[in-house]
């Protein structure tokens, strides 16, 4: 049996472990918050925001932010069908009420048309997820958040390296919210950021993200609303300093892999992440789109992989499909997209000998196909 070619892992060096294993020894005390200011610096002059704040997850990210603006039940939040279920496990936590919309069959991110048409007196923000290192169309969506009021919130958990006409993914928004998952292009492990350049939400989410403590509040163990224990360690944020010593190799190593694998699959009935004149993409999980009219059986396809010591991830379904939510078929394209997709292995390390076996088992599916 070949070596496994795993979906994912990090690119985990030297450094890395160096700067864990100083947090392990030295991080406590007076001490216990360095590696975590430190990493809030540099993803703050990496992303050209304002304010930082390190969580123990995008979705507590998420989930604060989401609170700081207030919403909660009545509210309406419009965000895309096709995600992961981590963007509307924070609005249902909240008590609001999630509104799936469709995607755009090229970026297969939010569909503005659809998200304007979506709005009602309800709702209170729109969710704008940067899938697989694609990204929204922000320049709508935020000129629809302001023509109705409405805050306009990036979940760049994949889209790190991930560009918008000069705008790094994230930084563009009411607030951004980031992923360092162990799959992801940064990691810490697990863990998360919120950005934001408002000075107001910054200090509401600083509070809330401390059991709801203010800065300036002088009385010890007195919390001034009910907050949120969604902290990350300084041993992770350790983790998180070296990495981003490192950014640009990680998003040139996650690049390189796109680009062998769009070069091997020229000429093949699919369509891979697109990336717009004036954009870049991250290309956090390199996935491809089967043409519609070619027979493609994806389950097939992922047993074929596993047969080859090969991992092959499904692409998102649609949230209303899952069994908590009312389907909703008329987002056609959330519908079909899944049933013709499959993401491909892409850790930062991966090498054009095994990339080779990846395309070449494609290109025997389609040729048996």
């Amino acid at each position: 049996m070949k070596e496994r070619i795993y979906y994912t892992k990090p690119s985990i060096t030297e450094k890395e472990v160096r700067y864990a294993t100083d947090a392990a020894r030295n991080g406590w005390g007076k001490q216990c918050y360095e590696y975590i200011n430190q990493f809030e610096e540099l993803f703050k002059q990496h992303l050209g925001v304002k304010y930082a704040i390190a969580t123990s997850s995008c979705t507590g990210a998420l989930h604060m932010g989401l609170a700081a603006l207030d919403i909660g039940p009545g509210d309406e939040v419009v965000l895309a069908d096709t995600n992961w279920i981590a963007t509307v496990a924070p609005v249902l936590h909240l008590g609001a009420k999630p509104v799936f919309v469709d995607i755009l069959p090229d970026t297969w991110c939010l569909d503005h048309i659809l998200v304007e048409e979506a709005i009602t007196p309800r709702t209170k923000a729109i969710i704008a997820v940067h899938i697989y290192g694609n990204l929204c169309e922000m320049d709508e969506l935020m000129a629809i958040g302001e023509k109705h009021g409405l805050p306009v919130i990036e979940d760049a958990a994949e889209a790190i390296g991930s560009i918008y006409h000069g705008k790094r993914a994230g930084s563009m928004g009411k607030f951004g919210a980031f992923s360092f998952h162990g799959t992801k292009t940064v990691t810490t492990g697990e863990g998360g950021m919120f950005v934001t350049q408002s000075d107001e939400l910054y200090e509401k989410v600083l509070s809330l993200s401390n059991h709801g403590r203010v800065r300036e509040q002088v009385k010890q163990f007195w919390p001034d609303m009910i907050g949120f224990k969604y902290k990350m360690s300084n041993v992770q944020a350790a983790i998180g300093c070296a990495q981003m010593e490192r950014i640009d190799d990680l998003i040139a190593a996650k690049r390189r892999v796109f680009g062998y694998y769009a070069e091997g699959f020229k000429g093949m009935p699919v369509t891979m992440n697109q990336e717009p004149e004036g954009t870049q993409n991250g290309f956090w999980m390199p996935s491809i789109i089967v043409d519609e009219g070619v027979q493609f059986d994806r389950e097939a396809l992922l047993a074929s992989f596993k047969e080859n010591n090969i991992d092959g991830r499904v692409f998102f379904w649609p949230l209303s499909m899952l069994p908590m939510f009312e389907r909703k078929p008329m987002n056609k394209v959330s519908y079909d997209l899944y049933q013709r997709a499959i993401n491909l292995p892409s850790y930062h390390d991966l090498t054009e000998s095994e990339m080779d076996r990846v395309i070449d088992l494609l290109v025997k599916n389609f040729n048996q196909g």
